[in-house]
């Protein structure tokens, strides 16, 4: 049986088989071989990850990664849950790949405004567009802007110290909290919002955040998604971690589960194994145990299947949230692709918190370049931007929002194959002698912007790392643009 691509390119790169095994994987280049300066936009996992592979394969591949806030490592920093340090840990690897001879980070340049994507290909002979999926995906219904709605984007970067969030401020004045959504993010949030205070403590998230959530008045939550048990999109681990949240009680209808045990047995194994854990929680509901753990819980959480969003309903005032109408649906076909499909009954449920977690979406960063915006997706092939020689892209500005960070590493493998082919068969010509980096300072000079190298970067976490121990915390993340680059340029 074949191995798939993505396995097969990770195998190669770690060693543990032959670069004949995959044809498009080249062995290592020699130093002979022509420059290849490229360009990286967005230093997340997938740009890092792109540059990993180029330098490791071309011997006189130059990297330079620009990123438009001052410091790197995108959704690594701003997206993974402050209770998640071991998903942090790629930031080793990403650090030794940006101390490496061929490779330069420049922070706080933002492409398509301080830059042009012209000025860069100008510059450089291939660009790789990696800047992930910024932009929220909106409900599209009534009341989606009253006081005490949020997209779970934007909490997550508030909790997580993401700049353009710090002033967020949720409302955190409600009992009870709608999350509309059945992924990893949205039981995130659950799971911030829910913990004991003294284990957040010991985590970096932010100071104003953990304040907010130390005095919130939230004690249930219920995730809703439009799909039934069979389509959940979390995984068994944070599916777990919620069930043995300490304070804290799972709700599930047992109902919910009925008829699915003899389905179970025919599921793939992740599907499986988190459609068990599901039905075992629920069952359990009615055991003394769980009474007695019901008992003594302070907070509580369950999950609402075939469920809608059609209204966020408003006060007596109209300004804030009061509620949620809710359309009960069916499901038509069977599966992961089970459509949800409205009917006639609706449902209305009181609420003072409403976060919307329906997934990520990328933005077109300039005319120059081809953007699906039905998809939200630049138009590839194999990470090559389609219709636009020495265009590139990788991660979820290429394949869409989906998938952890394995699955990243193994696409942005892909895009640096792509390159590396291209440059082998001379589709892409690297025989004139390019600027690079010499060029756009130039020109970040005259627009008055300054870049954020680095080792810039290196003095903002030795920064924050230093304010953090005197907290008992990982690190205390700065939070003010201006104030990471005064730093950093100290």
């Amino acid at each position: 049986m074949a191995r798939p691509v993505g396995a097969l390119l990770a195998a190669v790169y770690r060693g543990a088989v032959g670069t004949n095994a995959f044809p498009g994987v080249r062995g290592f280049s020699s130093s002979a071989d022509p420059e290849l300066k490229v360009c990286i936009i967005g230093s997340g996992p997938a740009g890092f990850y792109t540059a990993q592979h180029l330098l490791k394969y071309h011997k006189s591949a130059i990297v330079d990664i620009y990123e438009k806030l001052p410091v790197p490592f995108g959704l690594v920093r701003f997206g993974v849950a402050p209770d998640h340090p071991e998903v942090k840990n790629v930031i080793n690897t990403f650090t030794q790949t940006a101390h490496h001879d061929r490779c330069s980070f420049y922070g706080n340049v933002t492409v398509g405004k301080d830059i042009s994507i012209q000025e860069l290909k100008q510059a450089y002979h291939a660009l790789i567009l990696a800047y992930g999926a910024e932009a929220n995906r909106i409900l599209g219904i009534p009341g989606e802007n009253l006081q005490g709605v949020y997209s779970a984007r934007s909490f997550v970067g508030w909790y997580n110290g993401l700049p353009e969030n710090r002033n967020l401020n949720p409302e955190l004045s409600s009992e009870m909290a709608v999350i509309l959504g059945h992924g990893n993010v949205a039981f995130d949030v659950a799971r911030i919002l829910l913990s004991p205070i003294d284990m957040l403590k010991k985590t970096d998230i932010t100071a104003p955040a953990l304040e907010a959530v130390a005095a919130s008045k939230v004690k249930r939550i219920l995730l809703v998604g439009r799909r039934g048990p069979l389509q959940v999109a979390f995984t068994i681990k944070e599916l777990r971690e919620m069930i043995n949240l300490p304070g804290t009680c799972p709700l599930l209808n047992p109902s919910d589960f009925e008829g699915l045990k003899h389905i179970v047995k025919d599921l793939p194994r992740p599907r499986k194994r988190l459609t068990e854990l599901m039905i075992k929680a629920a069952l359990a509901m009615s055991s003394e145990k769980e009474a007695e753990r019901r008992a003594a819980a302070t907070k509580e959480w369950g999950l609402q299947f075939l469920r809608s969003p059609l209204e966020i309903l408003p006060s007596n005032d109209g300004k804030r949230v009061a509620g949620i109408r809710l359309s009960v649906t069916k499901l038509e076909g069977s599966g992961e692709s089970a459509k949800a499909v409205q009917t006639e009954d609706v449902e209305d449920l009181a609420c003072g918190l409403v976060l919307s977690s329906v997934g990520y979406k990328s933005h077109p960063i300039d005319p120059s370049v081809p953007f699906d915006q039905r998809q939200g997706i630049i138009p590839n092939h194999l990470g090559r931007v389609l219709h636009a020689p020495g265009l590139y892209c990788s991660g979820w500005v290429k394949r869409g929002p989906t998938g952890v960070i394995v699955t990243t590493m193994n696409d942005s493998f892909e895009t640096a194959e792509s390159v590396l082919e291209d440059v082998q068969l001379g589709s892409l010509d690297v025989s004139a002698s390019k600027g690079g980096f010499k060029v756009i300072e130039a020109l970040l000079k005259q627009r008055g912007i300054r870049s954020v190298s680095f080792s810039g970067w290196e003095k903002i976490d030795a920064v924050e790392v230093a304010k953090g121990e005197k907290a008992d915390k990982p690190r205390e993340k700065l939070l003010d643009v201006q104030e990471m680059i005064d730093t950093a340029c100290q």
